[in-house]
């Protein structure tokens, strides 16, 4: 009797044994399938992302990067800044990829070996747009450069950016143009300091004429009152690129693959496609130009 019961006892605890390995076997298997089947939603990494105000203000970003990360499971951090500012941080190191719209201050990074590679993906146009009063009469100017000369002779109300930005820099560069001083702007020149949105919406109250991109004008049209005013031109045209920072050169890490991965998400076609029709819905026009995969300069913003 008692060797039956010590062999009963013996064959229940090896069956015990064989039990708990089997359920710590299923725990074990059933944690990696719910890790593979994790949805990339719960981001396993991130990169800095140091960008113009114009694709924060217009949208864009929003439209785009929770679609990013569900598919990647990487998170971008933004920080939303003027393009001068975002080309200091990306001299600095401090941050991983820039998107700017400013492609001969772009190129000093490159000359200088800070971006290891450039990638223009999108587009649009600067508008100048004022109250459709317009008291200095630019909208039968034949240039935009023209259009400011005749905003300063009538020392018309004007708002600028004065931060920098790729906008700022290209309001500079049609000032030159239209022979003004710099250093001396008319009297009726108010500076913010601050970015597009804000900037259009101090335009609005002040009934003053400002240059804005076409996406964030859009954007803020209906709470401003303003109108475009000003024809297309080639010295209008804004090319955005996205900017690959070279760790090695900054001494600082960067996960390469995340930042290419954020790369080839904004040139693949689903999502060029998507930047083309973005705004359509709204505003009944696109905010943005795809450029699918053309890597030309355009012109300086």
């Amino acid at each position: 009797m008692s060797s039956i019961t010590e062999d009963t006892t013996t064959r229940w605890q090896r069956h015990r044994r064989r039990r708990r390995s089997a359920i710590a076997f299923a725990c074990v298997f059933g944690w990696m399938t719910s890790a593979c089947d994790r949805p990339a939603s719960d981001p396993t990494s991130s990169i800095l992302l140091a960008t113009t105000t114009s694709v924060r203000d217009s949208g864009l970003l929003d439209a785009l990067l929770p679609d990013f990360t569900e598919r990647t499971g990487i998170d971008v951090r933004v920080i939303a800044v003027g393009t001068g500012a975002a080309l200091r941080m990306g001299r600095e190191g401090n941050a991983d990829v820039l998107l700017t719209h400013a492609p001969s201050a772009e190129q000093a990074l490159i000359d200088d070996g800070v971006v290891r590679r450039r990638t223009p993906f999108m587009e649009n146009h600067f508008v100048i747009a004022g109250p459709e009063q317009d008291p200095a009469g630019i909208a039968s100017a034949v240039s935009p450069a023209e259009a400011i000369q005749r905003i300063a002779e009538a020392n018309a109300a004007w708002v600028s950016r004065a931060d920098d930005s790729g906008t700022h820099k290209r309001e500079k560069t049609l000032m030159r143009e239209a022979g003004l001083d710099l250093d001396q702007p008319w009297p009726s020149v108010a500076q913010t300091g601050s970015g597009m949105g804000g900037s259009l919406q101090v335009a609005g109250e002040r009934r003053a004429y400002i240059l804005s991109d076409i996406g964030t004008f859009l954007a803020f049209e209906p709470r401003i009152d303003l109108i475009v005013l000003s024809k297309p031109a080639p010295s209008l045209r804004n090319v955005y690129a996205i900017l690959q920072l070279d760790g090695e050169r900054l001494n600082r890490p960067i996960d390469i693959d995340a930042v290419d991965a954020f790369e080839q998400y904004l040139v693949e076609p689903g999502t060029q496609k998507r930047i083309g029709a973005f705004g359509r819905e709204r505003f009944g026009r696109a905010l943005f130009t795809p450029m699918l995969g053309n890597v030309g300069e355009g012109g300086d913003s």
